[in-house]
């Protein structure tokens, strides 16, 4: 964090909030700064900012190397499990650092082939995958993983950041997953934040040439000040990927993607036009 822009912190807001807090209270008791608290280790001084302001996991590593330094006895590397557990929530394990980094990304990018993207369903919706994918939940859990899907959008209060493109096969809107009112409010939601120009939604056509990519949703982040990352997913398993090579490879197919869908404008009036068929008791065409 630039100097004369520091905050205080409220460790009494989350598990993460508190750790920082104590956090920054053993590196100024030391009388280090960031960039020499982390000096000798892998990572920078706006990493470290993150995780004193509770908006980042500490890594056991680094967390090692915060105990070592500040001769804390291994109080952060044992506390550190206890604020990982905390910010995934109700997410599953090998997605929530995904729904962490959506907090700092600049640009998030969706190929969406079998489900619409979490970060624009509906309760509805997001109620209707879980009850397929996860049956034997108490009606708690369910509850929970709802509520923490949909808290993923409060990304888009913010008008300008992040920049939000999703590129949405045509089967997910010719062959709904929901009721036609349920399917009715899902698209307008999709529809209504493509006019507050928070998102850019394109539609790929059933007939485009994109065979190999059917099996496989991506999402790509990109960031201010870190390495992009790209990441995939199965309904019980996620992949996030970070080498620049298989990046670069991932991010340039999703350039033709989007090359072969719909023209936004296009798209959009795609999306209300099959929500309006819903309305009227009809198959989206």
């Amino acid at each position: 964090m630039a100097r004369g822009q520091r905050k205080d912190i409220d460790g009494s807001e989350s598990v993460p909030c508190f750790y920082g807090k104590e956090l920054r209270f053993q590196r100024e008791r030391s009388a280090l700064t960031l960039e020499q608290l982390v000096e000798g280790s892998f990572y920078g001084a706006t990493y470290l900012s993150e995780i004193e302001r509770g908006q980042r996991r500490m890594p056991v590593d680094l967390a090692r190397h915060v105990d070592r330094v500040l001769k804390t006895d291994g109080y952060f590397e044992r506390c550190c499990e206890d604020v990982r557990r905390a910010k995934q929530g109700a997410h599953a394990s090998y997605f929530a650092p995904i729904v962490e980094s959506e907090t700092r990304a600049r640009v998030i990018e969706e190929w969406a082939n079998a489900l619409i993207p979490g970060l624009l369903q509906t309760e509805a919706y997001a109620r209707s995958i879980m009850r397929c994918t996860h049956s034997l939940d108490l009606r708690e859990e369910a509850e929970a993983k709802v509520r923490d899907r949909l808290a993923r959008a409060r990304l888009f209060d913010d008008p300008k950041r992040p920049e939000y493109w999703v590129i949405l096969h045509e089967s997910l809107v010719r062959h709904p997953l929901v009721p036609p009112a349920e399917m009715v409010e899902q698209l307008e939601h999709i529809a209504a934040l493509a006019r507050r120009q928070r998102i850019v939604p394109q539609v790929l056509q059933w007939n485009a040439a994109t065979q190999p990519y059917m099996e496989l949703p991506l999402m790509s982040l990109d960031f201010d000040d870190e390495p992009p990352l790209v990441y995939t997913e199965g309904p019980y398993h996620g992949q996030i990927l970070d080498d620049p090579a298989l990046v670069k490879l991932y991010r340039r197919a999703y350039d033709r993607l989007r090359a072969a869908a719909l023209p936004p404008e296009a798209s959009l009036a795609w999306i209300e036009e099959a929500a309006e068929d819903y309305r009227n008791g009809k198959r989206a065409h």
